[in-house]
C-alpha cells in the first residue's frame, strides 16, 4: 500500500515533468517552423517576381506553363517549384496557427504523423526546461494528471478487485 503511493507519486513526478517540456517544445517547434517558412517565403517571392517579370498573372500559372515545356529538366524544375509552393501553404497555415491557436492545438500540429521529420528536426535541438507561462505551466499540470491518471487508474482497479477477491475468500461461508 505505502508502495503502491509512493510509486503513483513517482509517477506523477515523471509525467508532470514530461507534460512540462510540450509547452518548451511548441515554442522550439515553432522557431523551427518560422525559420523553414522565412526561407521558404524567399523562395517563393522569387518566383513571384520572375512571373511578373514575364507577364504571368501569378507564380501558379508561370509553373504550369513550364510543366507543358518539352525540356524534361524545365518540367522537373517546374514540379520542384510547385513542391515548394505548396510547402509554403502549409508552413504559412502552420504558423497561423502557433500566433494564434492554443497549446492543445499546437500539440495536436506538432505530433501529426505527417510532421514528424520536423518533430524530429526540432528535438535534435532541444534542451528540456519549465515553461514560464501560465498556460503553459497550467498545461503541463493538466496533461500530467491526465497522464497519470490513465497508467494508474487500470492498476488501482486491478489492486482493489484482487483485494475484494482475496477478503471474499476469507470470509466464513456460513454465518
Amino acid at each position: 500500500m505505502v508502495i503502491g503511493r509512493l510509486l503513483d507519486k513517482l509517477m506523477f513526478g515523471v509525467t508532470l515533468l514530461l507534460a512540462l517540456q510540450i509547452p518548451q517544445l511548441a515554442d522550439h517547434y515553432q522557431q523551427y517552423l518560422a525559420g523553414m517558412y522565412e526561407s521558404t517565403k524567399w523562395q517563393v517571392e522569387g518566383y513571384a517576381a520572375t512571373a511578373r517579370q514575364f507577364g504571368y498573372p501569378d507564380s501558379r500559372s508561370m509553373i504550369r506553363q513550364h510543366q507543358q515545356n518539352s525540356e524534361p529538366s524545365v518540367r522537373a524544375d517546374a514540379g520542384q517549384k510547385l513542391a515548394t509552393l505548396d510547402l509554403f501553404d502549409e508552413l504559412h497555415q502552420g504558423i497561423a496557427l502557433f500566433e494564434q491557436g492554443n497549446l492543445l492545438s499546437k500539440t495536436l500540429y506538432m505530433f501529426t504523423p505527417s510532421r514528424r521529420h520536423y518533430l524530429e528536426k526540432t528535438l535534435d535541438n532541444f534542451k528540456p526546461g519549465i515553461p514560464l507561462t501560465i498556460e503553459g505551466a497550467l498545461f503541463g499540470v493538466i496533461i500530467g494528471l491526465l497522464l497519470n491518471l490513465m497508467m494508474t487508474l487500470p492498476c488501482t482497479f486491478l489492486a482493489r478487485l484482487f483485494r475484494r477477491r482475496g477478503s471474499a475468500k476469507k470470509e466464513p461461508a456460513c454465518r
